[in-house]
This record gives C-alpha cells, sequence and structure tokens, in this order.
C-alpha cells in the first residue's frame, strides 16, 4: 500500500507539473488571443478561460521530462510564457490587420473623422464595425476549438523548455507582418479605386465647370459610396480574412 500511494503521489506530482507547464503557453496565449483577450473581458474570466484550455492540451501533449526543481521552474516560466507570448501576438496582427484596412477604407472615402473614436481603441467607425465582425464571426466558427489545435501545433515550432531561435522568429515574425500589409491592402482595394476614381472625376468636372464647388456637391457621393461599398462587400471582405487565421491557425510554421 505504501509503495502504491508513492506511486500515485509520483504520478500526481507529474501529472501536476506537466499542466503548469502548459498553462504558463496558454495563459499568455489567452490574454492575447482574438475574442477571449480583449480589455473588455475581465480578468477572472480569461483566468477560467486559460485553465479550461489547458485540460484538453496538456492531454495531448507529451509530458514535459525533467524533474520539478528551481532551475527547470525558472526555465520553464520564461520559456513557455515567452512562447504563449509570441502565439498571441501573431494571431492579434490579423486583428490589426483588419482594423488596418478598415482604416485604410475610412480614409479614401472620407468617413475617417466620423465617429474616429468609436470603441475602446481610437479607430474609424469602418474599421470597428469590421474588427467587431470579424471576432464575431470568429468565435462562431469555432475559434476556442482551433485555438486549441493551434497550440497543440506550436510544440512543433517552439519546443517546450527551450528558448526560441531568434533567427526563426524574426524570420517567421517580418513573413507575417508583411503578410497582414498586404492582406489589409487587400481587403481595402476596392474602397481605394473607387476613391481613386472618384477624385478623378471631380477634377475632370473641376476642370469643365471651375465655378462649381464639385467639392461640396461631391461629398454627399463619396460617403454614400463608402457605405454602400461597406454593405455590399464587407460579407466578402470577412470571409477572405477568416480563411487567412484559418489558414494560419491550421499551419502556424507554414506562414511566409
Amino acid at each position: 500500500m505504501i509503495e502504491q500511494a508513492a506511486a500515485l503521489s509520483g504520478l500526481t506530482q507529474a501529472m501536476i507539473w506537466h499542466g503548469f507547464a502548459v498553462f504558463l503557453r496558454v495563459g499568455a496565449l489567452i490574454a492575447l488571443l482574438p475574442g477571449f483577450g480583449e480589455t473588455s473581458v475581465p480578468v477572472r474570466i480569461k483566468l477560467g478561460l486559460a485553465l479550461a484550455f489547458t485540460v484538453p492540451v496538456a492531454a495531448v501533449v507529451p509530458p514535459f521530462s525533467g524533474a520539478p526543481d528551481l532551475s527547470r521552474l525558472a526555465t520553464l516560466v520564461l520559456t513557455e510564457t515567452l512562447a504563449g507570448t509570441l502565439l498571441g501576438l501573431s494571431l492579434r496582427l490579423f486583428v490589426l490587420g483588419l482594423s488596418a484596412a478598415g482604416s485604410i477604407a475610412a480614409q479614401s472615402t472620407s468617413l475617417s473623422q466620423m465617429f474616429a473614436s468609436a470603441g475602446s481603441d481610437p479607430q474609424p467607425a469602418m474599421a470597428h464595425v469590421l474588427v467587431l465582425a470579424g471576432l464575431a464571426l470568429a468565435m462562431m466558427t469555432g475559434l476556442h476549438v482551433k485555438a486549441v489545435s493551434f497550440v497543440i501545433l506550436s510544440y512543433d515550432l517552439f519546443p517546450p523548455a527551450r528558448l526560441p531561435d531568434p533567427a526563426v522568429v524574426s524570420t517567421w515574425g517580418i513573413g507575417l507582418v508583411s503578410q497582414m500589409f498586404a492582406l489589409a491592402f487587400s481587403l481595402a482595394a476596392p474602397f481605394v479605386i473607387v476613391s481613386v476614381l472618384y477624385n478623378l472625376a471631380l477634377g475632370a468636372i473641376n476642370r469643365a465647370m471651375p465655378q462649381l464647388m464639385v467639392a461640396f456637391v461631391g461629398a454627399p457621393a463619396i460617403t454614400f459610396g463608402g457605405l454602400a461599398l461597406l454593405m455590399l462587400l464587407s460579407p466578402l471582405i470577412l470571409q477572405v480574412w477568416l480563411a487567412a487565421i484559418d489558414a494560419f491557425l491550421i499551419a502556424p510554421h507554414g506562414a511566409p
């Protein structure tokens, strides 16, 4: 009985140690995860979510080797928290990309000054609407399930108890940032094209009729055009954005 109790005690200690190591990475990810890591979510809710996410991840990830001593604990706190922070920042870039697309579209259609401080972060109303719709769509399509798979796959990209290679992290990060800028400009491209055509038309009208204040006459047109484009293209914009984030969640190491 004593030997069995000792074996059970050692097994329980190993499970707690393994779960704590996984919790370090998951907790840092939850703090930045789109939808779950927003500033409007209370810290207690984030802590509960981190614990809930830890259970399925710990059940799949192989147990870590090494005795639970002080030096091992310090190493895990540093490496796993850093890995979770990098993973959270990579997903947060997709939200920033969608916000940048909305800001570009609002600036192109002269709507950037209308309700510019909507939400907790100062941003145009068009960007605020796209970000809220994108987060809602991601949550409806099972972001929590995809996030668990994402954390499990991340152990191939960032092995446990090991500092990430700076060269790999820099290449991976630069590729993600460039991808986000390209995605933002691609999503806002219709608004930029319409803005260019609008200004060319105003210039031609101004040359033909110098006495007419074309800027005052054309202002309602560009406002209506921007809102109409947002209504027509927002489903396609969100679909493209969701496909991009889903592709990254499936293959985080395959990002350019």
